[in-house]
């Protein structure tokens, strides 16, 4: 079974080599909706696959840190990031340009690290991430998967290469989740939410 929860984001980027000029030389914003899709061949104690309240969580607290952010690729020119930088204290860096299709894959990549370290307690079995949708505008959307997601002829994802700003980890619940995602330390989901 595949349940599928919507969050939401307001976030700034440039899309560089891409064939609109205003998106490649701009900077310019768009209010995007992630889909996340878990699935799983159980039900948990509650009788579902994973208790919606649970994704407001650490999967809400990462997405939420693109908000009112600014992507930055680290392939873009060193002038520009670290004046982006100085400019705002929100922002997340990525080995990726955040086009719709790579955001989909680094998403994927974030939510799929916090179901790995996430021990469940209400008898959720096998859940996994089924794909990541990133709809960009009302009419375009970008659909990533796990071969996506690691696929190197898409570029390369470190979980490590991912940076979120000072400002954008330190407005987490936990400040220390990141560290914990990166060390790959368990957290545990509490009983109720």
């Amino acid at each position: 079974m595949i349940i599928r929860k919507l969050f939401k984001f307001e976030n700034a980027h440039i899309v560089r080599g891409c064939s609109t000029i205003k998106c490649s030389q701009n900077i310019h914003g768009h209010s995007y909706r992630v889909e996340v899709l878990l699935e799983s061949n159980y039900l948990d104690n509650g009788q579902m696959v994973y208790d919606f309240g649970l994704t407001k969580l650490y999967i809400k607290e990462i997405i939420d840190g693109f908000d009112h952010a600014i992507t930055l690729w680290s392939g873009d020119s060193k002038d520009y990031i670290e004046s982006m930088k100085r400019h705002s204290s929100r922002w997340i860096e990525l080995p990726v340009s955040p086009s719709a299709e790579q955001f989909s894959r680094v998403i994927f990549i974030l939510v799929e690290r916090i179901l790995e370290c996430t021990i469940m307690v209400n008898g959720e079995r096998e859940v996994k991430l089924k794909s990541i949708i990133i709809h960009e505008t009302e009419t375009g959307y970008a659909q990533g998967f796990r071969e996506d997601a690691h696929n190197k002829l898409m570029g390369e994802i470190k979980f490590k290469d991912i940076i979120f700003s000072k400002d954008i980890q330190d407005s987490w619940s936990d400040t220390a989740l990141w560290n914990k995602l990166l060390n790959r330390e368990k957290i545990i989901n509490p009983k109720t939410v």
